[in-house]
């Protein structure tokens, strides 16, 4: 028998059995505790919780570290593409150039999305979000795609999980197209993925769209970075929708609904924001000061995250990535130098170093997606549209786990005890 962890209750020590993963922290097996105790665990936001068992991505959030599938975060950005990755994360190796070349042929015969579904973009307002969008289209797919639903099916699990990573960048794209009133471009599969989605965002019909190099590898890589993040708010989400039987699409349009809130994807948007406000590097002392005052509303964003307490090590990918689109673009934007000082002022403020509020992903991201030409809301369109691959990894991995059960977390209520019904004439 392995290492037990005893609690007593009720007078009686119980044991329960301490789970080992092949690295991070040990987990106490309490699957037990209330049928013996009667009792619950109490834990708001399931800090201290596993939720599942996973195979898939690994955060050390104390040593800045990211692995999917074992392999470092900064080394499949620097070397990798975000096709290879995708192989990677829905079947746990690395591809041969055969198996990669058959999974890029995949899905670059499922990019079309149907017809009528074209359509429903007339059914929005012009100036509606382009999340809105997201969340409706991509919930809407399972109403066209009926021999893709049966979760039973692996078969049917691998043709959906393939047709919603290969239609996100078309549906992102053409979300795009509708808000500026321009038309929608069919893909045009003879260009990569990241290749692709760039041409329907920005190309027209009536001109020849050339693909920068430099533009077409920095989106690959915030594709990759932005892939798959362990148990995360949108990812719990969708296994939680997942784990009630509901059809693929319908949980990938659950995680977008969660991914939507600007405590999750929404933090690139408000650190280009935050960047904005400060305008200028010799107004960042200023700001910086506003941050300590915690009588003062103003929050520094795109610095410190829930899981890394050291340097996010995807934003050290980012930070090489700015320059080189900087440099491509010819792009002479204040918003990077401030965004190069304030980073220098805060890694040697004892303020933020005491804290350990280093900057994240999303301080960088959003920077280069501006200078690309992205509007702020669709910066958590693109991060839906990378994410997709990591849910539909999680949720085939659920669907296939026999001892997966319906999520049902439980409460401790603080509410009023049985009181009885008094009629409204006597109220």
């Amino acid at each position: 028998m392995g290492d037990q962890v005893k609690l007593s209750a009720d007078g009686a020590d119980l044991e329960y059995p301490v789970l080992k993963g092949s690295v991070g922290p040990e987990v106490i097996d309490i699957r037990k505790l209330y049928g013996q105790t009667g009792k619950f665990t109490f834990d708001p936001g399931f800090t201290s919780t596993a939720s599942c068992e996973s195979a898939l991505t690994y955060i050390d959030g104390g040593e800045g570290v990211l692995l999917h599938r074992g392999y470092p975060i900064g080394q499949l950005a620097e070397s990798s593409s975000f096709m290879e990755v995708s192989y990677l994360l829905l079947n746990g190796e690395l591809p041969s150039q055969d198996e990669l070349s058959n999974f890029e042929y995949t899905i670059s015969r499922h990019t079309m999305i149907h017809e009528q579904l074209r359509h429903f973009y007339q059914g929005f307002r012009r100036d509606a979000h382009p999340m809105a969008i997201m969340c409706g289209i991509v919930g809407a797919l399972s109403a066209f795609y009926h021999d893709s639903t049966d979760i039973t099916d692996p078969e049917q699990r691998k043709i959906a999980s393939h047709r919603l990573i290969a239609k996100m960048p078309t549906i992102a794209a053409a979300a795009y197209k509708y808000s500026v009133g321009q038309p929608m471009l069919y893909p045009d599969n003879n260009l990569s993925y990241t290749g692709n989605f760039l041409r329907m965002t920005f190309g027209v019909p009536a001109e020849e769209y050339e693909v920068i190099p430099a533009v077409e590898k920095a989106m690959d890589r915030i594709f990759i970075l932005h892939a798959d993040h362990e148990q995360n708010a949108s990812t719990s989400t969708v296994r939680l929708a997942g784990s009630s039987g509901a059809n693929p699409f319908a949980c990938i349009a659950a995680g977008i609904a969660c991914l939507w809130g600007p405590a999750h994807g929404g933090a690139n948007e408000a650190c280009l924001n935050m960047l904005r406000e400060i305008g200028t590097p010799d107004r960042i002392p200023h700001y910086i000061e506003r941050a300590k005052d915690k009588n003062d509303p103003f929050r520094l964003m795109g610095f410190g995250h829930r899981v890394y307490k050291n340097y996010d090590p995807r934003a050290t990918v980012m930070q090489s990535t700015v320059r080189e689109v900087f440099e491509a673009l010819n792009v002479q934007d204040p918003l990077f130098e401030t965004a190069m000082r304030l980073e220098e002022i805060a890694l040697n403020d004892p303020y933020f170093i005491e804290k350990k509020l280093f900057p994240n992903v999303d301080f960088y991201s959003g920077v280069v997606l501006s200078a690309i030409g992205f509007p702020t809301d669709m910066f958590t369109v693109l991060f839906a549209l990378a994410r997709t691959v990591g849910w539909v990894a999680q949720w085939n991995e659920m669907i296939s786990d026999p001892g997966q059960r319906i999520g049902r977390p439980r409460q401790l209520y603080t509410g009023p005890t049985q009181r009885d019904y008094v009629p409204l004439s006597q109220r």
